[in-house]
């Protein structure tokens, strides 16, 4: 470590902290061809990317000095996809960087606006905050990055991931272009490549010492279950551990909450973190895991991306993850900084396919057995008991009270004794079912033999949304065969291959029209299933032209002179037949309104006088209508109705009807 050129600040914090050496990752960004440059650095979890860009931009921010001066605009900038993160990247700066008198400021979303922006004023030399809540602030004129010399970006795919590019974009356009770009992942896939192309220069790729052979610290395990065996399998794997601290990952937050609930009944000590919770109530679980009052965590992905709990040594997969890099991040919580930790996927029968293709993806290797069973558990704790400080340490001032004990209740009923009080508060094992312990190895799938066949192509692609699925019921139906017949559908761009036996391909001719706009034409020998070339596979055959209508190709290469098939009759006939224009409608007048109303009022019967309302002589009293007494009323009764109002059913629009019509 001496012979790397760390800033005297960074190197006493460094020792006072108790580093003697550097990980692979930290020494690759201070080596002499980094320096200056922009970086993507890649290297697995726990590997130390956080003090590893600490050290990496210390040139930039402290320029030579030993000690910084107050400065009015931010020189460093890390952003963070997470709240947790977010902070986390804060305190390991703020240790780093305290010889150096750095003022870090942290911006992130769930915390006091107000007491943010009070921060900003005072000069920090380091900002750390969350993509949106940066944006938010610079949008407001409360951070200015007029005068940044270094920005970090930190677990940059999960940012893409959770739709943070947007956001990015407008953080580093807001920066001066000189600036310095790092971005750190665990993963760089395509989209994290693209971005660094965009803002960075001649980027420096920098894969660290130990990705090939991903998490060495690590050891999965695939543990093998009954699909109503999950939970009690968790229960066991906890209690046969027994770490510090441990975390299970699960898909949704409704499985947190239910797992939550399971758990909290069993009598285990547990906390969650999803993304529902208040930025206190995350707080308050973090810290009850940092100071033993909770030993398990229950997350999802985005809740515990790159948090680091301290004696975390066991990862359960009680969901599994949807790709290998998710599956990577995951385990990475445990195994950090040379560490050991246990990784294990909970892995129903239906799911044994899917695990054994992320572990593949994900170049590890995992050893696969049944969960821990009731036994196990129970002589694991029996050896723990044995094992207990209490039982080996000399016995000093105590003696005198164990004798009295011994003399009183005897030494088997003390063991005894012993025993209860150790298994209290312990929850107990679960019996589990049967189950294989190891699933069948992949084996890649033959293709069958479908015997004599002839190909069809379709006019219908995935550019008009075709599926296998959709496509098999309508040749069925066109060539009144069963699906036993028909063997590949291969869908491609704009059009579709189908395989039928040769015995039934005479049903469907040289062509049939599926559809209207759907056509099945008869190859003459297998497609090319290239995409983007798709005829059949022939020698010197001339390749056939666009069709003249979407859906109908032109006439067949091989078709003799003067000859059509059936898709190019069917295509001329339609270009060629003459098209009426459909007649306009036309537009009644107001007069034309009014007399089709009293032409149907007279002729219905009605009583009431239609006329256009501009006609209405203005100022002209509406005549009262007189109203109708209720049958069998006496006479001079009062009508049942106010004057000028009728009652009864409505006729046609705009008329009404008497009762007595």
């Amino acid at each position: 470590m001496n012979d790397l050129k760390i800033a005297a600040p960074l190197a006493a914090a460094l020792t006072a902290k108790g580093y003697d050496s550097l990980t692979s990752v930290q020494e690759a960004v201070l080596a002499a061809d980094s320096a200056g440059r922009d970086m993507l650095v890649s290297a697995q979890t726990g590997s130390g990317k956080t003090v590893a860009f600490g050290l990496a931009v210390a040139s930039d921010i402290l320029a030579g000095q030993d000690r910084l001066e107050p400065s009015d605009l931010p020189l460093g900038l890390a952003i963070a996809p997470t709240r947790e993160l977010a902070l986390q990247v804060a305190r390991e700066l703020e240790w780093l960087y305290a010889e150096a008198g750095a003022r870090i400021a942290t911006c992130v979303g769930g915390m006091d606006y107000r007491s943010e922006r009070r921060a900003l004023e005072r000069g920090p030399h380091i900002v750390v905050g969350t993509p949106g809540r940066l944006r938010d602030h610079i949008e407001r004129g409360g951070l200015d990055l007029s005068g940044l010399r270094a920005a970090v970006l930190d677990e940059a795919d999960e940012m893409l991931d959770l739709g943070f590019r947007e956001d990015l974009e407008f953080i580093l356009q807001s920066a001066p272009e000189d600036r310095r770009t790092l971005m750190f992942s665990a993963t760089v896939p395509p989209a994290i490549e693209k971005l660094a192309k965009d803002f960075q220069k001649d980027a420096l790729r920098i894969v660290a010492q130990g990705e090939a052979r991903q998490h060495g610290d690590i050891l999965y395990r695939g543990i093998s279950v009954q699909g109503r065996d999950r939970e009690p399998a968790i229960f066991n794997l906890l209690r046969l551990y027994e770490s510090r601290t441990a975390i299970i990952f699960c898909k949704t937050r409704a499985n947190v909450n239910h797992l939550l609930a399971r758990m909290g009944n069993r009598g285990f000590k547990v906390v969650a973190l999803s993304g529902e919770l208040s930025q206190q109530e995350r707080t308050h679980a973090l810290q009850a895991l940092r100071d033993g009052r909770a030993q398990v965590c229950i997350a999802t992905d985005v809740a515990a991306r790159g948090i680091d709990l301290p004696g975390l040594e066991l990862v359960i997969h009680a969901d599994l993850p949807t790709n290998s890099e998710t599956l990577l991040h995951r385990s990475g919580r445990t195994g950090r900084a040379g560490s050991k930790g246990v990784s294990a996927l909970i892995v129903a029968p239906a799911d044994y396919k899917k695990a054994q293709r992320l572990l593949k993806m994900a170049k590890v290797e995992a050893e696969w057995s049944a969960a821990p069973s009731a036994d196990e558990v129970s002589a694991r704790d029996d050896e723990r008991m044995l094992d207990h400080p209490a039982l080996h340490a000399p016995v000093e001032d105590e003696a005198a009270q164990a004798a009295a004990l011994l003399e009183r209740f005897g030494p088997e009923q003390m063991a005894a004794a012993f025993v209860r009080l150790w298994r209290e508060g312990r929850p107990a094992p679960e019996e589990l079912a049967a189950v294989t312990a190891r699933p069948d190895p992949l084996v890649p799938r033959t293709p069958r033999d479908f015997g004599d066949s002839v190909w069809f192509s379709l006019s219908v692609g995935y550019s008009g949304r075709a599926e296998a699925r959709w496509l098999l019921p309508k040749i069925c139906e066109a060539g009144s065969v069963t699906k036993d017949v028909i063997g590949a559908i291969k869908v491609r761009d704009d059009e579709s291959f189908v395989q039928i036996a040769r015995e039934a391909a005479g049903q469907f001719g040289e062509a049939t029209e599926l559809e209207d706009g759907l056509m099945m034409v008869r190859l003459d020998g297998m497609p090319n299933f290239e995409r983007g070339n798709a005829g059949p596979r022939r020698d010197a055959a001339p390749r056939r032209e666009a069709p003249v209508k979407k859906g109908y190709p032109k006439k067949r290469p091989e078709a003799a002179e003067g000859a059509q098939d059936l898709a190019s009759v069917v295509a001329d006939v339609r270009a060629d037949a003459p098209r009426e224009a459909a007649p306009k409608k036309a537009r009644w007048s107001t007069a034309d309104k009014v007399a089709n109303k009293r032409e149907t009022a007279a002729r219905e019967g009605a009583v009431r006088e239609y006329a256009p309302r501009d006609a209405k002589p203005r100022g002209e009293a509406k005549p009262a209508k007189a109203g109708w007494a209720k049958p069998g009323s006496k006479p001079g009764a009062k009508p049942a109705s106010k004057p000028g109002k009728i009652k009864g059913g409505f006729g046609p629009k705009g008329a009404k009807y008497r009762k007595d019509q």
